[in-house]
């Protein structure tokens, strides 16, 4: 297998040269890292000591779960994008300056939000502002170039923004709802961005990534059967929150996603360990379907599972592999040969995963305890991917081109 590098064409660098702000995934997916480790840690103890920030018109679990879905999750989304859309379209997305600001718009709503929620009105203002540039900064390059089919991925970010909107609109005393709507909102649209994206990249990645040769295809039927699903059930948790209903979609989302990933499995994944993080973290979004459903009508599954089983097994694990993969490949390293630590960040964020959704299941009298060991398991692979990837996305491309 020959070594697979993302190389652009383009001018030499000095190779001690800073390159942080060279392209949207070296800041936004360091400081996604820090910034997940940071705040888990702040909320368990936080939560150990029962004196969790709140805000007057915003529960403390709706703030942590904000600075998650909106804070965290949308940074990964934001670097991701600065940099796909610039291979999509083959236009220069934010860097230097520019990319610098937008950071900084993301990192003082993030501060104040963790320290100061009480200046909820400066948190507001930046991260609007932040979610607005970062919206213009993506769909130009898209437009420029009438990349339309572009515009399923640009919708969602805008709907995110929207949800955000919504968020602050409540923790600013002007709607009782909007936090609700919001938290449900960035919750499955995270979810869906991340199948639309598997749904595109995760094939190609098997087929290239194992020793065997392989040939994967989708399924156009079940590609629109799922967007049509996952739409259908937001809508309904955000309106009426049929019963009968949320069973039916939960459980069509789980079997129909379940039967692509049975399609695209191949035994050579468990051999590479930047696939089949992506492959179980996709699982655990199928499981936390399955939870969902369950959860209307079993005793002892209680909706929350599904939610931590989507947000720290699907968000947190898939976003971890992604952030692992991108960093090597754009900064023009061989992706069949990550760092070896790599098993550990992804089977830390696994055990983070199983133990807040499946302790509480057996062992609900350790209902604590499961949230101890899953902050715990987060934090140390979020905190060791910071360490290990910090002077890989810091420093430039190894083989000195821009980027």
């Amino acid at each position: 297998m020959q070594p697979l590098t993302i190389s652009p064409p383009g001018r030499k660098v000095p190779a001690n040269q800073f390159a942080l702000f060279n392209l949207g995934f070296r800041p936004f997916f360091l400081l996604a890292a820090c910034f997940a480790a940071l705040s888990i840690g702040l909320w368990v103890w936080k939560y150990a000591s029962a004196s969790a920030p709140t805000l007057n018109t915003v529960s403390a679990s709706q703030w942590h779960a904000h600075e998650m879905l909106y804070g965290f999750a949308f940074a990964v989304i934001a670097g991701f994008l600065l940099t796909a859309v610039k291979n999509w379209t083959g236009q220069q997305t934010l860097h230097g300056r520019p990319l610098m600001g937008l950071v900084a718009c993301w990192a003082l709503a993030r501060a104040i939000m963790m320290t100061t929620p009480a200046l909820v009105t400066l948190a507001a203002a930046f991260d609007a502002l932040f979610n607005l540039w970062l919206l213009i900064a993506v769909a130009r390059p898209i437009i420029q170039v009438k990349q339309w089919r572009q515009l399923g991925v640009l919708s969602k970010v805008l709907l995110l923004t929207v949800g955000n909107l919504a968020f602050y609109a409540q923790a600013l005393g002007w709607s009782t709802t909007g936090a609700h709507i919001a938290l449900w909102m960035g919750l499955l649209l995270n979810v869906s961005l991340i199948m639309v994206i598997s749904r595109r990249i995760l094939p190609m990645f098997i087929e290239r990534g194992v020793k065997e040769e392989v040939t994967l295809k989708n399924s156009l039927w079940i590609d629109r059967l799922l967007m049509v699903c996952l739409a259908a059930l937001l809508i309904n948790i955000l309106t009426a929150n049929t019963e009968i209903l949320n069973i039916v979609l939960g459980l069509t989302i789980s079997l129909s996603a379940g039967f692509r990933l049975w399609r695209w499995h191949t035994p050579g994944i468990w051999q590479v360990p930047l696939l089949w993080s992506f492959y179980c973290g996709l699982w655990l979004i199928n499981l936390g379907f399955l939870l969902f459903a369950l959860s209307v009508t079993v005793p002892g599954i209680s909706v929350i599972l599904a939610i931590h089983c989507w947000a720290i097994g699907g968000i947190g694990v898939i976003t971890l592999a992604m952030m692992a993969r991108v960093s090597l490949g754009h900064t023009g390293r061989n992706i069949h040969t990550p760092p070896r630590s790599v098993i550990w960040i992804f089977g830390l964020v696994i055990f983070s995963a199983l133990s807040r959704v499946f302790l509480p299941i057996v062992l609900p009298k350790f209902y604590r305890l499961s949230v101890m060991l899953a902050a715990s398991g987060w934090i140390a692979a979020f905190g060791l991917f910071t360490l290990v990837y910090w002077p890989i996305l810091s420093k430039p491309r190894i083989d000195g081109t821009p980027g």
